[in-house]
């Protein structure tokens, strides 16, 4: 499903891509581009899925935690002298472990009061702490401050440089011997070589993304998975067996705000500069209307949504736009683009912010009118090891008890 997913986006980029003259070149970087906001999407979701798929956390701050994750990956691994913003210019790979566990922390505090209260707290504080830690990035007393002796910050409302993650695109093809043929190969075709250098970090992120999907997978076929789903179908239950579900689910929050943190760094960081505008909240938004479209409860659901949503509903209006927009003025408002189809055509190609917003409306509209569960909705995995459902499945033909010969009538064979 996934691949076919992708590839019908593909075919349909390609298509729209020769319409508009693009060459070789063009077509692999129209492609890259949206199988790198696929991937984003697609990590941000299954984080976010982990919270309200799995357990049925009302998580509303997912950019607050993507913005911690990334700025302290930031600090810790930019140099000392770099302008804007100052780090500590620790290896790559402590920064990015150090910014996950900021991001768990962070989650840890937040969650920590907020569960012991009804879960639309949580959701209320969320949201706020998003804001507050969005508004303290680009604060002065955040831009340049001591820690340990040395100079560091996240450089206000400018920002911050930091060691790129898209260059490993040049030190794999440096590094791997025969890859310096890549180049030539690209340069023969019209591929220029940042092109390719993206399009090898592109599979970083599709690695990153499949890591992702597997990980949750078997978190959630787990013992500890279980709870989590018996949590989200009805904590009281899952309290009265015993189970400590204040703990599980400040667990899953840190683990899925890790996620959200390594996430945010690899997809809107991976240009080596950030600052606060790539934490709005409608980044948030943006996440739970794939959720929405994918289905919650399902990590394939997660994976097809942020697909669906970030290539079809995200880039493609803006890929059209940018490369279809008439010459000339557009009409100045919605009135005036009415008087026929050509005037109608230029308003919307110059105004497709406006109107994809109106596009992504009338999806959600649709989806909870038509199929509330989304794509892979139907699919949301149940607490049980086995599905108790198909139990009668097991039933002799002349009506006598079930067949346990076959399948164990009771859980607890592997541990839960």
């Amino acid at each position: 499903m996934i691949a076919g997913t992708m590839g019908g986006i593909y075919l349909l980029l390609i298509l729209v891509g020769l319409l508009a003259g693009f060459d070789a070149g063009g077509v692999v970087n129209t492609l890259r581009a949206a199988t790198v906001y696929a991937a984003g999407y697609g990590m941000l979701v299954l984080a976010l899925n982990l919270h309200w798929g799995y357990t049925g956390l009302f998580n509303i701050g997912v950019a607050g935690f993507m913005a911690v994750g990334t700025y302290t990956t930031a600090i810790l691994s930019a140099a000392p002298s770099t302008e804007p913003g100052f780090g500590l210019g620790l290896p790559l790979g402590v920064a990015v472990i150090g910014g996950m566990l900021a991001a768990a922390l962070l989650g840890v505090l937040t969650a920590l009061p907020a569960l012991r209260l009804r879960a639309d707290y949580l959701a209320i504080v969320t949201v706020a702490l998003s804001e507050i830690i969005r508004l303290g990035i680009k604060s002065r007393p955040l831009a340049e401050f001591t820690l340990l002796g040395t100079t560091v910050g996240t450089g206000g409302g400018r920002g911050i440089s930091y060691p790129a993650p898209n260059r490993f695109g040049s030190w794999a093809l440096e590094t791997v011997p025969g890859g310096g043929a890549v180049y030539d190969v690209g340069a023969a075709v019209g591929v220029a070589r940042p092109v390719i250098e993206g399009v090898v970090y592109m599979f970083l992120l599709i690695a990153s993304a499949a890591a992702f999907w597997v990980f949750l997978v078997r978190v959630g076929n787990s013992p500890f998975g279980r709870v989590l789903k018996a949590i989200r179908e009805d904590e009281l239950v899952a309290s009265s067996l015993g189970k400590d579900t204040r703990r599980f689910k400040l667990i899953v929050f840190a683990v899925g705000c890790a996620l959200m943190g390594l996430a945010g760094y690899l997809w809107l960081g991976r240009s080596g500069f950030v600052n606060d505008l790539s934490f709005r909240p409608n980044i948030t938004f943006f996440v739970f209307v794939a959720l929405i479209i994918g289905g919650a409860g399902s990590n394939t659901g997660s994976i097809l949504g942020g697909m669906v949503f970030s290539s079809v509903l995200f880039y493609f209006p803006q890929f059209v736009s940018q490369n279809f927009s008439p010459g000339g003025v557009a009409p100045r408002n919605f009135v005036a683009a009415l008087d026929g189809v050509g005037a109608f055509g230029a308003y919307a190609l110059q105004n497709i912010s406006a109107i994809r917003f109106m596009l992504i409306g009338i999806v959600l509209v649709y989806l909870m009118q038509n199929r509330p569960q989304g794509l892979l909705g139907h699919r949301t995995e149940s607490a049980a090891a086995i599905d108790l459902l198909d139990r009668d499945a097991g039933m002799r033909a002349d009506g006598g008890a079930p067949d346990t010969a076959s399948r164990p009538d009771r859980q607890g064979e592997d541990g839960e």
